[in-house]
């Protein structure tokens, strides 16, 4: 076999040239979204009061397996995709581990994470109907750096939410976006009615992803030309991460490898759901066999305590129901360092894969998130986010395994992305003030208290 070298380069035409859709191999689809006021499943208009035209036909799309990725996207693609498949040899060497470490790497572009990946896509078909911007949210602010970059690329106004806490801790993020034209605001804000209502419920509040989500579907639905994008959870948005997962298993099958295990970070599923669903999709057709892991932070942990149940998706209560592992849309995570992985909820795709069996959750605290964080960095030269690094975590932990056992697996992690605008956590890591928190069963009972009957 032809020797593995550090970095597998994929050549411009091994670029996907359609996105995967995971849903068309699932005997068992995931659950339908819910008009939150009829409980009945959404419709392609309603949902085209939200959403562009196009995405809202994808997000509802269960059956096609294959989408075409349009010429447009597939140039801006090009400035960064396709991206390598890195072997971590320096790793496996400082582990004294028998394992195969690989991790494919996303953040080789501005907004230093696959974010871009979609929010290009998104931007792309608001722009061809029209519209004059787009409203959104963000939570460690991957996704809003990725989206003005995109929206400024297509002329279209940008209009950001950003979870409140993570616009204190990483004001240079929030600069990235107002540099490439975005409007930012910290949420909950006093701008939007539903705002005001989450200050006044939880007075001195420092947001959530479910209090950004709220806003940004007002603002887009009050404004004339205008439309919500969503950077997780939706199905449309798994669905143009999936080049991640399409190219990882094209680098694979270059050198002849087999994963054995592949590991993703969870907060709404972008990421992880991106990476797996071509492996899964495998499962599903009885082509192959893996070990898939999910791994999220013990203070937001929705597949590992949360309970499968519809559910709003935001903390106002505006959206379409979905039903996923869920904390409870009020549940509001402490203001830790977990990053983009602070939503109450799982993907209605990953939520389903999960509850089939197709995977395992694991939730990891943020002090040993931070350690292996260091570890990483130290030996293979890139400062990982801190929602990668929850993947970091759980590789190790499977090498070190290989290394009890002699086993020589290959573990293929996702590196989602890099970590130089967190470093207010890396300081509070290397100070030494770093805490733990794990919500306590009594405060997940009370968020769960209020799912909504269905």
């Amino acid at each position: 076999m032809e020797k593995i070298p550090y970095k597998i380069y994929l050549e411009e035409q091994e670029m996907p040239t359609q996105w995967y859709n995971v849903r068309a191999d699932m005997k068992k689809k995931p659950a339908p979204l819910l008009n939150p006021e009829t409980k009945k499943p959404v419709t392609l208009e309603e949902l085209s009061h939200i959403f562009c035209a196009a995405l809202a036909k994808q997000e509802l799309d269960d059956q096609t397996p294959y989408i075409d990725i349009p010429e447009e996207i597939r140039n801006f693609y090009r400035m960064y995709r396709p991206s390598p498949l890195v072997r971590a040899y320096c790793l496996e060497e400082k582990l004294q581990t028998p394992a195969h470490i690989y991790y494919k790497f996303e953040g080789n572009n501005t907004s230093g994470s696959h974010k871009l990946n979609s929010a290009i896509a998104q931007a792309y078909y608001a722009k061809k109907q029209g519209l004059k911007g787009v409203t959104t949210e963000t939570g460690a602010g991957q996704w809003g750096t990725a989206l003005s970059m995109a929206c400024s690329y297509f002329g279209l106004d940008c209009q950001v939410y950003m979870v409140k806490v993570s616009y204190e801790q990483k004001p240079f993020r929030r600069e990235v976006m107002r540099t490439y034209g975005a409007k930012v605001t910290p949420s909950p804000s006093m701008l939007t009615e539903v705002g005001r209502r989450i200050n006044a419920e939880f007075p001195g509040t420092t947001g959530s992803l479910g209090c950004a989500i709220s806003e940004a579907v007002e603002a887009a639905t009050t404004q004339e030309g205008y439309r919500y994008v969503l950077g997780s959870v939706l199905s449309q948005v798994l669905l143009h991460q999936s080049v991640i997962g399409l190219e990882t298993q094209t680098a694979l099958k270059k050198y002849g490898i087999k994963a054995d295990t592949i590991i993703g970070c969870a907060g709404g599923g972008s990421n992880l759901g991106g990476l797996i669903s071509p492996f899964a999709g495998e499962m599903l057709r009885g082509e192959a066999d893996y070990e898939i892991i999910a791994v999220e932070p013990a203070s937001c942990p929705s597949l590992t305590r949360g309970k499968y149940a519809y559910d709003f998706c935001d903390t106002g209560k505006v959206c379409p129901l979905a039903k996923m592992y869920t904390l409870g849309s009020g549940f509001i995570p402490s203001a830790n360092h977990a990053g983009g992985l602070r939503y109450h909820g799982m993907s209605s795709v990953v939520s389903e894969l999960y509850d089939q069996g197709l995977m395992t959750a694991r939730s990891v605290e943020q002090t040993e998130v931070f350690k292996a964080a260091t570890t990483f960095a130290r030996v293979e030269g890139i400062l990982p986010a801190p929602e990668s690094s929850h993947a970091i975590k759980v590789a190790i932990d499977e090498a070190l395994k290989c290394k009890e056992t002699g086993e020589a697996k290959n573990i293929v992690f996702g590196l989602t992305g890099t970590g130089y605008f967190d470093m207010y956590a890396y300081q509070k890591f290397n100070d030494g003030q770093m805490s733990d928190y794990v919500p306590t069963d009594e405060e997940l009972a009370k968020s769960l208290a209020s799912l909504p009957t269905v």
